[in-house]
């Protein structure tokens, strides 16, 4: 029982078992008719409107499925009128393709419905191209197509109904481990290691944090789907609650009480970075272990004890105090609050249960547009080469055209191979594009020797029917993480499957082939097209940034002022933070493995993106200590602090977006940065940690204009 729990609780489990329920409907249904032709196109269906699906709820997912049908029909109908006309079919593939990525803006839903539907398209030309019956009337193969889309749409909304939570589950389970990985790259910062190597450790971080960040947005999509139009939402209220301790986690994991080299050089012969390490190494594993207990539905159960790191810890934090040689004030206040803060993040992380009344306010907002007006704006937005999207849009359209007339030029009878392979390498980075190159005709390659050994061993067709089966579950099983394998399980089945109208072995070659040129071209408009590195997006993206932590600083302050209380304007502007430090981050990751970025500007990436995660620490580590401050003078100073930090870096984001320099008041920021480093030691703790913090910010405002006029240079 306990194995059957954890291999249920495996996350692509459920989308292998509608695939191959439905599947094994289609070679059922196709059985009983002893009609092969209509095979292949409600296999094609099916793994379209498996790849179209999108997580909802079941009434949502009604939605969905209308569009993705009305969508798919739209689009398989427009191939089959248009396909003996060449130069209209060009024109309208290299339309179709820019629309339908220009579609994805409004949302994540529609932008997997698009990219599902140009799928579609292309299977429709093959279909047309390679087996269609010379007699059917037009409507035969988009009807057979979309009615194998119809089959797994209903197969899914019926399943969706039944199994409301488990889908939230898996989404908490998948946030909870990139949590713990999170903690663990963490805790790397924290080796005592002589020259440590900090800007490498921050890359690795950021990237684990832009993970972080999108399992959040995941998560909260999820929630919100299944919360809303609900009278009772007691079965969801743990759900989300774990969520909304999953926020508090990363706030407080993500923040930074002091330069991580300085205190790794002040206590390198103590084994103070030591037990900083180890605990959040186990408060790593701790989230791990939620997650998966959230996927199986056990109870949580802390694996290795953190209290026994945390107090091995405070034992630390107690000898370093009482060393004769103790280290400058600042370092020893700052590992209080380092101490203070792991205390309260070993509390969150091992909690049984997230406290019922520690949000009052557990509203979430909804990303999607609230009407059509704000559909088309959101499209609208995007229609200038400065967006990625817009430019994605412009070379996938751009490179579907030239396969076309390749194809056309090479060999017209099987080329649609190129299409596809195009259409499935072409993706919105160089770096990501190479990639999955390299992927799909290794993967295709592979796929085609298998096919071929199991062409020849089981020459049964009902053999191969089966295997046909397996190998569609098996794509859907790896094609997020194991591409490779998924592209080599894809070609596994269309061997399998066009054998049963034709001869599979006669695929084999072309479909080589054209895999290398499809790939090849898609590669090509990348680096040809409107490169994906250009130093304005770093521009944008830095200057959004800087705006999003303007509003996250005077958000932060304000609670002190009001007292702590995660409301939704406080949560928005802290997602809109880290969310704007994530498109940093993957940015820089893409700008390194663009070759239009591998000189200098790889440099400037790596220096907006210490840049960007310094703040984002400082800043959250103000957040985590949020507090209400007892009325007093001082407070005046902190302050105008909050007031000249927040309208610098908004002030800053205005002039790298207009590319002049960044203003400075030289005196004033000299004055504060003096008033706070002269705060009195004997202060009140929360208002001494603000006075530090501010007085980090406004130390990293002159590395801030120095990227600024690198940029602007």
């Amino acid at each position: 029982m306990f194995r059957l729990q954890h291999i249920a609780a495996l996350d692509r489990l459920a989308d292998s078992l509608r695939v191959l329920v439905a599947l094994s409907g289609v070679i059922f249904y196709t059985g009983l008719r002893d009609n092969p032709h209509e095979l292949i196109p409600l296999l094609l269906g099916v793994i379209a409107s498996a790849i179209a699906e999108t997580d909802d709820s079941w009434r949502k997912r009604t939605t969905a499925l209308i569009v993705t049908l009305a969508c798919f029909s739209l689009a398989a109908l427009t191939v089959e009128g248009l396909f003996e006309q060449p130069w209209l079919f060009g024109l309208a593939l290299f339309a179709g393709c820019f629309v339908l990525v220009m579609m994805g803006a409004v949302s994540g839903r529609y932008a997997t419905i698009a990219n599902a539907t140009l799928l579609l398209a292309v299977y429709t030309m093959i279909g047309v191209d390679q087996h269609a019956m010379p007699d059917a009337p037009f409507w035969r193969e988009p009807m057979l197509l979309v009615a194998g889309a119809a089959w797994y749409g209903l197969l899914a909304l019926s399943w969706n109904a039944i199994f409301v939570h488990r889908p939230v589950r898996h989404a908490l389970g998948r946030l909870y481990d990139a949590l713990g990985d999170y903690l663990d790259g963490k805790a790397r910062l924290f080796e005592p290691v002589r020259q440590p190597d900090i800007a490498g450790k921050r890359m690795a971080l950021a990237q684990i944090n832009a993970r972080v960040v999108a399992a959040l947005n995941d998560t909260r999509l999820a929630l919100i789907d299944r919360l809303e139009g609900r009278r009772s939402r007691s079965a969801m209220d743990e759900n989300l609650r774990l969520y909304l301790a999953a926020q508090d986690i990363h706030e407080r994991a993500s923040s930074s009480h002091y330069p991580y080299q300085a205190l790794t050089k002040a206590f390198f012969h103590s084994d103070l970075m030591f037990r900083c390490e180890r605990l959040l190494r186990r408060m790593g594993n701790a989230c791990r272990s939620r997650g998966s207990a959230l996927r199986v539905g056990d109870g949580f159960r802390d694996s290795e004890p953190v209290d026994e790191a945390l107090e091995d810890l405070e034992a630390a934090v107690a000898y370093q105090q009482r060393t004769p040689t103790a280290p400058a004030h600042d370092l020893e206040y700052a590992v209080t609050e380092l101490r203070d803060n792991l205390h309260v993040l070993a509390d969150q992380v091992t909690a049984r249960r997230a406290p019922a009344d520690a949000w009052p306010d557990s509203v979430l907002q909804n990303p999607g547009p609230a009407s059509l007006t704000e559909s088309w704006r959101r499209i609208g937005v995007q229609l200038t080469p400065a967006s990625a999207r817009f430019r994605h849009g412009l070379r996938l359209g751009l490179a579907m055209l030239a396969g076309y007339i390749v194809l056309n030029l090479v060999h017209p009878e099987q080329g649609y191979w190129i299409l596809l392979t195009t259409m499935l390498v072409c993706q919105p980075n160089y770096g990501a594009t190479r990639l999955r190159f390299a992927q799909r005709v290794g993967g295709t390659a592979i796929g085609l020797i298998i096919g071929w050994a199991l062409l020849r061993l089981f020459p049964s067709p009902e053999i191969q029917l089966l295997l046909t089966v397996a190998a569609g579950v098996v794509f859907f099983a790896t094609r997020f993480r194991r591409y490779l394998i998924a592209a080599a399980a894809i070609s596994v089945l269309v061997l399998l499957a066009f054998n049963q109208v034709g001869n599979g072995f006669d695929l084999i070659v072309p479909r080589l082939v054209d895999t290398v040129i499809g790939g090849a071209i898609a590669a090509a408009v990348m680096l040809l097209v409107l490169p994906d590195w250009r130093e304005r997006e770093l521009h944008q993206l830095l200057a959004d940034t800087l705006s999003a932590h303007s509003r996250y600083l005077r958000a932060i302050f304000a609670q002190y002022r009001s007292g702590k209380r995660d409301d939704l304007d406080y949560r928005i502007a802290r997602r809109d933070a880290h969310n704007a430090d994530a498109a940093v981050s993957t940015h820089v990751a893409v700008a390194l493995r663009d070759p239009h970025g591998a000189r200098t500007d790889s440099r400037e990436a790596l220096a907006v993106l210490t840049c960007a995660q310094t703040l984002i620490g400082h800043l959250s580590t103000l957040g985590a200590h949020r507090a209400v401050l007892a009325e007093q003078t001082g407070n005046n100073l902190l302050a105008q602090a909050v007031d000249y930090i927040a309208d610098s870096l908004e002030e800053s984001g205005y002039a790298l977006i207009r590319n002049e320099r960044m203003p400075v008041d030289s005196d004033r920021e000299a004055e504060l940065r003096t008033a706070l480093g002269d705060w009195p030691a004997d202060d009140e703790p929360t208002r001494r940690l603000i006075a530090m913090q501010l007085k980090l910010l406004i130390d990293t405002l002159p590395e801030l204009r120095r990227i600024g006029q690198m940029l602007t240079a």
